[in-house]
């Protein structure tokens, strides 16, 4: 049984591509990143169809098709050829194994789908492969990993836009995590916390009594702070410290600056209409605001993007 590398770390392509950067190209650097997981024997129970997959190596994966291997072969840890494919980004390999009847809801022994790896890649051609061949876009358990929280923590917000496209939920919690936009937030990506929000994510809900307003707070993110703002939350939640969002601003920067005035002053009556008509059109009727017998100018000012 082989020895765990001095110093690798303890990120796994096998267990689900936690978070962390992507392995390296190359045998012996990839293999250094599998970290304590190499002792388990996870690297020697990968097939030849689970490297071309990870390299992108199409013709190989072809071949070896061919020569009878199952599409669907899994390590230990039920890694498949692809989960490796979208974890690297290689779209015709994805494209390959699904054509040759790969399950595209395939999960690791940790929950973790090719759909997440997608997420971790930041692969959106890939991804779009995934959810035109019914790859689901939420899990069946509220406890294993989410790839629209993967996709919000790492920025990667064309994913964001394509998993919303296709009926992923923007609300849609994981109990240890929140919220997706408490993850956008708490990451400083402010464009998908603005996609999600025009998608109709609740703005006030985060992690328990932590709200994304006091996430983006903390980080000290103004530009994050003043979407959050403009599209309703709360300035008087507390967390569950009891503290509001301006007693966690740090001192003199922007961010207090904008809180400051915020609570100084009232909403508009612009603001609020916009508000209240969006929140009684609902998130799942919002993307059928273009379809409306509306002029342009009050479509855009609905959709919040005018």
């Amino acid at each position: 049984m082989p020895e765990v590398p001095a110093g690798a770390p303890m990120e796994s392509r096998k267990r689900g591509a936690l978070p962390g950067l992507l392995p390296e190209q190359g045998p012996e650097k990839k293999k250094s990143c599998w970290g304590i997981l190499t002792s388990q024997g996870s690297w020697a129970d990968r097939s030849p169809l689970h490297e071309a997959a990870s390299h992108g190596r199409l013709l190989v994966l072809h071949s070896l098709l061919a020569q009878g291997y199952h599409v669907n072969i899994v390590t230990i840890d039920h890694v498949t050829p692809l989960h490796e494919a979208c974890l690297s980004g290689h779209v015709a390999c994805v494209r390959a194994l699904i054509k040759a009847g790969a399950n595209v809801n395939a999960t690791t022994i940790d929950g973790v789908t090719p759909l997440y790896n997608c997420c971790v890649s930041g692969s959106v051609g890939c991804m779009e492969l995934l959810l035109q061949h019914g790859a689901y876009t939420n899990t069946v358990q509220t406890h294993f990993p989410s790839a629209l929280h993967e996709a919000c923590k790492r920025g990667h917000s064309q994913c964001v836009e394509s998993l919303l496209s296709h009926g992923a939920d923007p609300d849609y919690e994981v109990s240890h995590l929140g919220s997706p936009l408490y993850m956008s937030c708490l990451n400083r990506h402010t464009a998908c916390s603005k996609i999600l929000l025009h998608r109709g994510a609740s703005v006030n809900v985060g992690r328990e009594s932590d709200s994304p307003l006091h996430a983006a707070v903390r980080q000290d993110c103004a530009d994050q702070v003043a979407v959050l703002l403009d599209y309703g939350a709360d300035v008087n939640l507390r967390d569950n410290n009891n503290q509001r969002p301006l007693v966690l601003a740090p001192s003199g920067g922007k961010t207090q600056q904008l809180l400051l005035e915020f609570d100084g002053s009232p909403r508009s009556l612009c603001q609020l209409c916009r508000l209240r008509i969006r929140n009684l059109i609902g998130p799942s009727r919002l993307k059928q605001l273009p379809l409306l017998p509306l002029p342009p100018l009050l479509t855009h000012y609905l959709e919040h993007t005018g």
